[in-house]
């Protein structure tokens, strides 16, 4: 966090009294997890976003982002969307959501630097978002519950908060979906920031999406993740994926059951001439890949990479032929990887439609396979990429 202090005593001319941060993260499998209560596996990565800050007096927010050489200033009772960069309209639409928590702030400055690639679909916004809220309780402390607020925590001697609990972690990740669309479901979008909040050095976090309950598992070994960049963006990604959440509703309707999560292979199959072809093809992709999430999961827990590596790919070709959520460029980029050596296993990550690849890779052989794979994907398509390595990291502090 050295770089946010020294931008925010650059800027402002005097050192932060607080400085937070929190990672990206990844979908390892559990493709489209939140939208029918299914499990997902996912991991923060070592590139995050800092946050510096200091109170005022004036009931302003002004902002020194690393990305421009501009200040931004807005006042603290005016958060609602509107004129300014990227950067501080995510800061304005967490301070919002979290006034609608009843947890307030008065003015500061803040110097916001980010190591996370833009767009490369290693959760930047959520990332932003909560190293905000982070800075906010640093600021103002409060204790975020289901119910609302309580009790704010009592610094300690050297002026320190507590950590947080798991139940407030998982507030201030849900406080993140305020942020958005209302119209989105209870449990959409929480995977990133939940994995933001939870997640452990060198380990995955199992995020039960029906329960909520989070379970870590060992990434331990000679390996490294690779993420590959198509440069692909898909123009309209909100209609496509409410286009695939209509069906996964039909779907859940048709089989008379509360969501996919309850849906095993056999039950899906025996009630196939419920559903029409295109409900049954995205129940086969949603159920095949909570079997693969629960199996993948003992796999790490035994260390078998190798293993891990192939419902990796399974993952892909379910999104490719059933699901329909990938794209030319990502099966160019999977089928790159397969036939490199150094691979395990890859497939796309996060929403699909363009975006980006993860692909599992023996350690010592990530650089070679980073520069053969982009050397490959621009002879083939034209496109200019930079795959990123990236290691388990610890969660958001």
């Amino acid at each position: 966090m050295l770089e946010v202090h020294r931008l925010f005593r650059n800027r402002f001319g005097f050192p932060p009294t607080y400085t937070v941060e929190a990672p990206g993260t990844v979908e390892l499998l559990g493709n489209y997890a939140d939208l029918h209560h299914g499990i997902a596996l996912a991991m923060s990565v070592d590139r995050s976003v800092s946050i510096a800050v200091a109170a005022r007096t004036d009931g302003k927010v002004e902002l020194a982002p690393s990305r421009s050489e501009c200040l931004e200033s807005f006042s603290v009772l005016d958060t609602a969307p509107g004129h300014g960069s990227p950067t501080a309209s995510q800061l304005k639409s967490m301070l919002n959501a979290l006034r609608q928590r009843q947890a307030h702030c008065s003015g500061f400055s803040t110097a916001i630097h980010s190591t996370i690639p833009t767009g490369s679909g290693l959760g930047s916004s959520s990332a932003l978002k909560i190293a905000a809220a982070l800075a906010v309780r640093q600021l103002h402390p409060f204790t975020l519950t289901a119910t609302g607020i309580t009790v704010p925590p009592k610094r300690a001697a050297d002026g320190a908060l507590p950590p947080l609990s798991n139940i407030e972690k998982l507030e201030i990740a849900r406080t993140c979906l305020l942020t958005g669309n209302t119209a989105t479901p209870e449990h959409s979008g929480l995977l990133a920031p939940v994995a933001s909040l939870f997640s452990k050095e060198f380990h995955a976090v199992e995020i039960d999406c029906q329960s909520f309950t989070i379970e870590p598992a060992p990434l331990i070994g000679e390996i490294a993740w690779v993420l590959c960049d198509t440069g692909i963006r898909h123009a309209e990604i909100d209609k496509t994926i409410n286009d695939l959440r209509a069906e996964c509703d039909a779907a859940t309707r048709a089989l008379g059951v509360k969501s996919l999560r309850s849906v095993d292979a056999s039950f899906l199959n025996a009630n196939r001439q419920r559903l029409n072809d295109r409900q049954f093809q995205c129940a086969s992709h949603l159920v095949g890949e909570t079997q693969r999430v629960v199996a993948a999961t003992h796999a790490l827990r035994d260390g078998d990479f190798a293993q891990f590596g192939q419902f990796m790919y399974q993952s892909h070709e379910s999104s490719r032929d059933l699901f329909g959520n990938s794209c030319a460029e990502l099966d160019e980029l999977v089928a790159l990887a397969k036939i490199h050596p150094g691979c395990l296993g890859a497939r796309l990550t996060g929403r699909g439609f363009g975006g980006s690849t993860l692909n599992l890779v023996h350690r010592a052989q990530a650089d070679s396979f980073a520069k053969a794979i982009a050397t490959v994907y621009e002879k083939r398509t034209g496109r200019r990429i930079t795959p990123l390595i990236c290691k388990p990291a610890d969660g958001a502090n």
